[in-house]
């Protein structure tokens, strides 16, 4: 299992956070590995809300099937996916209010590659140090979106 951690603080309240990162809309403008949702479920976010995802690393494209497990606004949300070949990720995301209206977003994904033992020491190889990049890259990139100014 590769477990990938990452932490920022925004400058907007937990609730305008939590409806941001959840939306699928919004995916494109913050998910660096985001490419396309394919299907998700109609109306706002909630336990067991499904999405099916396309991403891509290292310039391969696959899909995920996300089924939101965890769902408490504003303090976070977790999602839970299968991928190819019998993959699996979880995706926890907790917002904790910091003085001035502000959040802390601590993200975790924990990722099990399938083959066992050879197909995540595979994985490790063929995949390095970019899921952590892009934790940070996306997070950097949700923090952009949601402190600039409207318009």
């Amino acid at each position: 299992m590769t477990v990938v951690t990452a932490s920022i603080e925004i400058d907007a309240p937990p609730e305008r956070v939590y409806d941001t990162m959840l939306d699928p809309d919004c995916l494109p403008e913050w998910v660096t590995i985001h490419r396309r949702v394919n299907r998700a479920d109609d109306g706002r976010p909630h336990e067991g809300y499904e999405m099916e995802q396309t991403l891509c690393l290292r310039g391969a494209n696959f899909k995920v099937r996300w089924t939101l497990t965890e769902a408490e606004r504003p303090e976070g949300a977790t999602w839970e996916g299968r991928g190819p070949a019998h993959s699996y990720a979880r995706t926890a995301y907790k917002l904790t209010p910091v003085d001035g209206g502000r959040t802390r977003f601590d993200y975790e994904n924990e990722f099990k590659a399938p083959g066992g033992m050879l197909g995540a020491a595979a994985s490790r190889v063929l995949v390095g140090g970019v899921p952590q990049r892009e934790a940070n890259r996306s997070l950097e990139r949700l923090k952009a979106l949601l402190e600039k100014p409207s318009s």
